[in-house]
C-alpha cells in the first residue's frame, strides 16, 4: 500500500499536493453558484464542496476560500443577501469548469461561456438554465475556519426546482437520472452509479435493500 506521511508531504510538489488531498476524501458535490451584484452584473462560479447543513429548517453550506483576492461570489452574496445552487450535467460541465477562471468583477461568467441565466419566482440572483436541479437560497450567516482562512458560508434553501420525474414517493431525489456529476479533485469529473438503498440501521437488526 501506498504511504504518504505529512512529513513526506512536504518532499512533494505543492500542485502534486493539492492533487492528492482535494482527491483523497472522495468524490464531491460539482454545483455552479450564481449571484447577482447590486448592480446588475451576473456571476457564476464552479464549487465542489456544497454540503448538507439541515434539513429542517432546510439549510446547505459551502467553503469560500480566504478573501485575500477579491471574491465575487462572497462579495455578491454580502450585498444581495442571496445565491443559487445549480448541478452540474456533462453537458454543462465544460462551461462550468471555465468558470473558474479569473474574469474582472464587471465581467460575468454567463456572458464567457455557453452558460444562461434563467429567473424564477422573482428571484434576484440567476439561475443556471438547463440544470436539472437548482436552488434558490438565502444568506444565513458564515463562520471563519482560522486554522487556513477559508469560510463556511450557510444559506436557507427557499426554493427547489427539479426536472420531471426526479423525485420519488419518499422523497428522494433520483440523482443518477438527473445524470448530475461529481467532482474528483481540481479538474476529475464523473458521473456516479447509483447502487442501492439500505434500510434505517438498528442494533442486531439485520440490513435490508430497499
Amino acid at each position: 500500500m501506498k504511504y504518504f506521511s505529512k512529513a513526506l508531504l512536504s518532499e512533494n510538489s505543492s500542485r502534486f499536493n493539492a492533487n492528492l488531498i482535494n482527491s483523497c476524501t472522495g468524490y464531491k458535490s460539482c454545483n455552479i453558484i450564481a449571484t447577482k451584484s447590486s448592480k446588475g452584473i451576473t456571476n457564476a462560479a464552479i464549487f465542489n464542496s456544497v454540503m448538507h447543513i439541515g434539513s429542517n429548517p432546510p439549510m446547505l453550506g459551502f467553503i469560500m476560500r480566504p478573501l485575500t483576492v477579491a471574491r465575487h461570489t462572497y462579495d455578491n452574496i454580502k450585498e444581495t443577501g442571496c445565491f443559487t445552487v445549480n448541478h452540474v450535467t456533462e453537458a454543462l460541465s465544460m462551461d462550468a469548469h471555465q468558470t473558474a477562471a479569473k474574469y474582472g468583477n464587471n465581467v460575468s461568467e454567463f456572458s464567457k461561456t455557453a452558460l444562461k441565466e434563467d429567473y424564477l419566482h422573482d428571484f434576484h440572483a440567476p439561475f443556471v438554465k438547463h440544470s436539472p436541479i437548482r436552488l434558490g437560497c438565502n444568506y444565513v450567516n458564515e463562520y471563519e475556519i482560522k486554522e487556513n482562512s477559508t469560510i463556511l458560508m450557510i444559506g436557507s434553501i427557499e426554493h427547489i426546482y427539479l426536472e420531471d420525474d426526479l423525485v420519488d414517493a419518499s422523497g428522494h431525489i433520483l440523482l443518477e437520472k438527473s445524470k448530475t456529476l461529481t467532482t474528483l479533485g481540481l479538474d476529475g469529473y464523473a458521473l456516479p452509479q447509483h447502487l442501492y438503498r439500505l434500510s434505517y440501521a438498528q442494533p442486531d437488526t439485520p440490513l435490508k435493500k430497499l
